[in-house]
């Protein structure tokens, strides 16, 4: 059986603008909280999915303060009808960047019972880095009191035939239309089409946990993998812990149904042109002197990084071109610094230019590139090693990462 099912899809009332209603997800521009201060101007009084996340830009800020007034909020939207049932079904999406034309994906519920980010564990749904711990509880707080979940998550499924998303899309003269809209900051433009004829495609879906499939593609018929977490690898773990904790409450009928036992995600195939595996690149704050030199020491490969800050600009910095072999070394070296010096920090960045922007804003601040993973590396890599070094990859850019738009309610 499948891990992926439809669901009871809310969009924003008739009458609501759209363009205010979608922002970018939480865990996006993190070192620069003036893009969410210009983002809160934009959206202004509207209704807005900016007022149900909590970026984390500011962490810093009272938690139960800002967590209990996002579960207000959520509470007041269905209260006064603001969210409105679109169908029971999936949501085929059609995005626009900036840097591609276009870029599809499928929004449907996954069963956290067919996920695990636990390390040895074999589920369909598998996480593609180690979970930090620590960053789960901020989360599931979150999620705890909320009647609804919006989904930054992004799955991606080893479809090279191009035969499930891209044929849905090829037909979606025929589907009922849901929104279509350009999207604020800079994010491009979105376009939704509702399907609710969804059994052939959970056929589609089921062949790729084939035998047949696994032993072609992995060298072995019982891999059973289904999907690999792309983006939100810790969202989708808060979700599982939730579900853990709700379920413990009910009887086993009442599992089978819950809505909480199912999480609102986006489908992407690995193989779609529109997504682009971009590198995730590291920032440190307040390193002393000895910070570059040992970095430096480390140095040894083909791929040509660099480390750069605003005192010294871009040094070449050579790392191994197989890019989680590059991140290890890198990572290893940045956790041990991080934690041998107090006040010491590191942040996570997409982009060359927001790299040097940050630094440039920061002249206490180091930046390294690291070089990007090859999509025909990710599934085997997973599969032989578990998970990826944190954050190894990113797909696409920053400004390109999910907006959220559709929700489902959790609660009963």
């Amino acid at each position: 059986m499948s891990a992926f099912v439809p669901a009871r899809i809310l969009l924003p009332a008739p009458g609501i603008d759209y363009t205010r209603w979608a922002v970018i997800a939480c865990d996006q521009f993190t070192s620069e909280p003036e893009y969410w201060d210009a983002l809160d101007r934009q959206v202004g009084g509207s209704p807005s999915t900016l007022r149900l996340i909590l970026p984390e830009a500011y962490l810093d800020r009272d938690h139960d303060q800002a967590i209990a007034g996002i579960n207000r909020t959520m509470a007041e939207y269905l209260r006064n009808h603001l969210l409105s049932e679109a169908g029971v079904g999936m949501v085929l999406v059609e995005r626009q960047t900036p840097f591609v034309p276009r870029r599809l994906g499928l929004v449907l519920a996954v069963d956290l019972e067919a996920y695990s980010y636990q390390l040895g564990s074999h589920p369909q749904i598998r996480a593609t880095e180690q979970t930090v711990a620590a960053r789960i509880p901020p989360r599931v707080k979150i999620r705890e009191h909320a009647p609804i979940e919006l989904p930054h998550v992004l799955l991606l499924i080893n479809d090279p035939e191009t035969k499930i998303i891209e044929n849905l899309h090829a037909r979606r003269e025929s589907l009922r239309k849901l929104y279509d809209f350009e999207l604020n900051m800079g994010g491009g433009h979105l376009r939704g089409w509702l399907i609710e004829e969804t059994e052939a495609v959970l056929e589609k879906f089921e062949s790729l946990i084939s035998p047949a499939f696994s032993k072609r593609h992995y060298g072995d018929p019982q891999a059973g993998l289904l999907a690999l977490v792309g983006d939100g690898n810790h969202s989708l773990a808060s979700a599982k812990a939730h579900w853990d904790n709700v379920k413990k409450t009910l009887s086993p009928q009442s599992q089978v149904d819950h809505p909480a036992r199912y999480a609102l995600v986006e489908v992407e195939n690995l193989y779609d042109e529109g997504l682009r595996f971009e590198p995730i690149h590291r920032v440190v704050f307040r390193p002393k002197d000895d910070f570059i030199p040992g970095l430096m020491s480390l140095a040894g490969g083909d791929y040509p990084a660099h480390v750069y800050s605003k005192r010294l600009g871009s040094v070449p910095f050579a790392l191994p071109k197989v890019a989680p072999e590059a991140i290890k070394k890198v990572q290893e070296y940045i956790d041990v610094y991080v934690k041998s010096h107090p006040g010491c920090e590191v942040d996570y960045v997409h982009g060359i230019d927001h790299l040097h922007s940050v630094c440039d804003k920061n002249p206490d601040a180091v930046g390294i590139s690291l070089p990007p993973l090859a999509k025909a590396d990710l599934f085997p890599y997973v599969l032989q090693h578990g998970v990826l070094p944190r954050k190894s990859f990113s797909m696409g850019e920053a400004v390109e990462k999910r907006y959220y738009c559709e929700s489902k309610i959790i609660t009963k």
